[in-house]
């Protein structure tokens, strides 16, 4: 446990978190929204620090990063809980938690995980699976060490912090797959529990702070799957770059959504197709089997650059980071 970073004192013992847009304001002996942010005796405290929910060796694809550091493994880490609620979230058990969680998990201080890196010669640490905005302090920490080791790291996240602490962490992030859930406030709040603007603007920040930026759409059939609503979320995007990859995943039932159908893989191709006509440089299919959705080609010539099956690189075509064929520069960092 250790003091929480930005949150102001109030009446009362009261304190307000300011950590992500939910700003909330917990009483003593209360958590936030995200249950692991508690009030003790008018001082906020994280109950995440330092313990980790799940820790495994992973391809960096499987975030999904694909135009950083293709094949590359990454070590990836988690804390438990959530400022989300999401309905439909893969990784409920350690998400959606009370703090009885924390008996299953085990204490790794940040010089640990950054220890543990390289002895595995693994240049990545990425902080992922569960939401690590809300293990913040320790996410900050263990990327500072990983950094002055030379050691590069990632987040996988969606996207609800506010600006000074995205700020602050920016500077030790190399890259970030960010989760844009819906285009509009209706759907996130009902989906989710939080809304679309902090998220587009983390997007924004993190791009034009030279952080390797792509964004994972999850495509929910009577939800987003409609091609007016598509486009509209499209725009959105399109509206901070082209060139930020976009990964179009298809949903299976889960958790509180086991009624809904799963994506049609063919639904998912076809607006892949859509994406890449409105503008998007380079557009991807997640959970289903598809060699041209998973491949990288060159967006002025075409040349097939990275073909992927599933985790897998299958090819890999480029001239340092520019296309062999043509000369493009291709956005991302490479090997």
């Amino acid at each position: 446990m250790k003091e929480a970073a930005y949150y102001n004192q109030l009446e009362n013992k009261s304190v307000k978190c300011i950590l992500c847009p939910h700003n909330c304001t917990i009483k003593e002996g209360k958590s936030g929204i995200c249950r692991v942010r508690k009030n003790i005796n008018g001082k906020l405290y994280s109950l995440t620090y330092e313990k980790i929910i799940a820790m495994h060796i992973d391809p960096i694809e499987k975030k999904p990063l694909y135009h950083f550091f293709p094949s590359a493994r990454t070590l990836s880490i988690a804390s438990p809980g959530c400022n989300f609620h999401c309905f439909n979230c893969q990784n409920h058990t350690i998400s959606q938690i009370d703090e009885n969680i924390f008996e299953f998990t085990k204490e790794f201080p940040p010089e640990e995980i950054v220890k543990i890196a390289m002895r595995e010669n693994i240049q990545n640490i990425t902080f992922t699976y569960t939401e690590p905005t809300i293990f913040f302090e320790y996410m900050l920490d263990t990327a500072k060490l990983a950094k002055a080791q030379g050691l590069y790291c990632s987040v996988v996240s969606n996207g609800f912090i506010n600006r000074q602490p995205l700020t602050e962490l920016i500077p030790y992030i190399d890259a970030a797959n960010i989760d844009f859930k819906f285009k509009d406030n209706t759907l996130y709040r009902k989906v989710t529990g939080g809304f679309v603007e902090p998220v587009l603007e983390t997007i924004n920040t993190l791009y034009k702070a030279g952080v390797i930026t792509e964004v994972t759409t999850l495509i929910i059939p009577e939800l987003n799957d409609n091609e007016n609503y598509f486009k509209e979320t499209a725009q959105l995007l399109l509206k901070i770059s082209d060139e930020i990859p976009w990964h179009l995943s298809a949903f299976y039932p889960t958790y509180k959504m086991i009624d809904y159908p799963s994506t049609d893989p063919s639904r998912l191709v076809e607006l892949r197709q859509l994406a890449l006509d409105l503008g998007f440089k380079y557009v991807y299919t997640g959970n289903i089997l598809n060699l041209e959705g998973n491949t990288t080609y060159c967006p002025n010539c075409g040349e097939p650059l990275i073909e992927r099956h599933y985790y897998n690189l299958k090819l890999t075509n480029l001239d340092g980071n520019k296309c062999p064929e043509c000369g493009e520069k291709i956005y991302g960092k490479f090997q």
